[in-house]
């Protein structure tokens, strides 16, 4: 399973993953970018593994009851950025598919704080972000 850091710079780093689940503490403080559905399960891995700045996944068509971006919500009450990209930008489980093609579909109001907004190509709004 993949996970390497792709950007880093004076505002943090960019870790990419196939699954959050390899969120560790060695990722505290960074922006993890997983290939995990943004259901309820992957934001209670992305809020107790590790702190982190901001967690990404994929929005697998939001489904019913909007489950599919349901860990937005959660980071958003704990003080974390969230946002997904589209099912349709980027391969669900393909970490470096989210990184290279991946488009913002949505992001709850820490993200948009931070320049992550729908629409945005995911990739170019992190590096802004981390100043790589």
């Amino acid at each position: 399973m993949l996970k390497k850091v792709v950007a880093e710079g004076r505002g943090g780093r960019v870790v990419i993953m196939d699954s959050i689940t390899k969120v560790n503490r060695e990722d505290d403080g960074s922006i993890a970018v997983s290939a995990s559905h943004g259901g309820a399960s992957s934001g209670e891995f992305a809020l107790d593994l590790a702190p982190l700045k901001m967690a990404v996944f994929n929005d697998a068509g939001v489904g019913k009851e909007e489950a599919g971006i349901a860990a937005l919500a959660m980071l958003q009450a704990r003080g974390v950025g969230g946002a997904t990209v589209s099912h349709t930008s980027a391969r669900i489980g393909d970490a470096q598919d989210t990184w290279d093609e991946g488009v913002v579909s949505h992001a709850n109001a820490i993200a948009r704080e931070l320049g992550v907004v729908p629409g945005a190509r995911l990739s170019e709004a992190l590096r802004r972000l981390v100043g790589a």
